[in-house]
């Protein structure tokens, strides 16, 4: 069946301008990191998709090892672009990225201008763009010069193949000194990526301030924690097919009875402000205005749209947040 978006697509979505730039994001994206790999199967991704862009979430997120394997939510997305998507091509905003481990040796893994661009080409043919709107360093690598690595990300958008530059998981000094060497090279440079939940505020730890400085965004994925900041473990129980029961990055040992205890009553503040505990994680990251937009991940339409719903909650208020502040520091 042939595909034509909600007509009223923008009505509800709020939009936050990445930095000092002309680029507005959904404050919620679709990240395709786990549901969009060979595990899911190909007309549940269309579902997601569709009901993402029908409810204004024009930023889909990906990267060259998203999967699994490697490479294929690329492809699967690149599929379903060409069936539903080419037309609005120019209302999305697609990010791929590379920096971990994806081929053997040594020109597959890194920071290294080689990897980088070569993984962005092979990224551009999976997903059968001829561009990405930004491209990101995936990581901050010690052993490459912070140079070089800029240096392929200026390559990138010169030659047309991404149109901004970004960074993900750079520390704060790091993120200042790659934006001035993009910036020295006039290359438009947006965001920094980083892991931002209740549970892990690390980018207070200097990044927020780093990313107010110099006038970009963050962008903050991981918002549920890996699933633990919603009601799947309130019980205390691993529910079969969670994230927790296949163990690759969120292990069982995380649930601790500290911490199931205050997820209980992070859920009881959530009850009182009618959302559910997901709904709250997402409506206190985005509380802070240098946070352009969260990513979350979903495996089904009925996810999605309770994720996205979290935008109805309203503000938090002062007497919520010191609440949130107590039971996670």
């Amino acid at each position: 069946m042939n595909y034509h978006a909600a007509q009223d697509r923008y009505a509800s979505m709020t939009y936050r301008r990445a930095g000092h730039s002309g680029v507005q994001l959904p404050v919620v994206s679709l990240g395709l990191w786990h549901n969009f790999g060979d595990a899911q199967p190909l007309e549940a991704q269309r579902a997601v998709l569709r009901r993402a862009f029908d409810r204004g979430v024009t930023h889909f997120d990906l990267a060259n090892n998203y999967g699994p394997p490697y490479g294929r939510a690329e492809r699967n997305f690149g599929r379903l672009f060409a069936q539903d998507f080419r037309p609005y091509r120019d209302e999305l905003f697609i990010a791929s990225k590379a920096g971990y481990d994806m081929w053997p040796g040594p020109y597959g893994d890194g920071g290294g201008r080689k990897y980088l661009l070569a993984s962005l080409d092979q990224s551009l043919r999976r997903m059968g763009l001829e561009y990405v709107d930004v491209f990101y360093s995936h990581r901050y690598d010690p052993e490459t010069p912070l140079e070089e690595t800029m240096g392929a990300l200026n390559t990138a958008v010169r030659s047309g193949r991404a149109l901004y530059a970004g960074i993900s998981n750079y520390p704060p000094e790091q993120h200042r000194g790659a934006v001035a060497i993009l910036r020295e090279l006039g290359t438009p440079v947006l965001l920094n990526q980083a892991r931002y939940s209740i549970l892990d505020r690390t980018p207070e730890d200097g990044l927020l301030d780093a990313v107010g400085d110099t006038r970009t965004g963050l962008i903050a994925y991981s918002p549920l924690a890996q699933g633990l900041l919603t009601s799947r473990y309130l019980a205390g129980e691993v529910p079969a097919g969670s994230r927790m029961s296949v163990g690759h990055f969120l292990k069982e040992e995380a649930l601790t009875g500290t911490k199931l205890e205050r997820l209980r009553t992070l859920g009881k503040l959530a009850e009182r402000r009618g959302q559910s505990l997901a709904q709250l994680a997402i409506s206190w990251v985005l509380r802070d205005p240098r946070v352009v937009s969260v990513i979350i991940g979903a495996s089904g339409v009925d996810q999605l749209d309770q994720n996205l719903d979290a935008l109805r909650g309203g503000s938090l208020s002062e007497e919520d947040l010191a609440e949130i502040d107590a039971l996670s520091r």
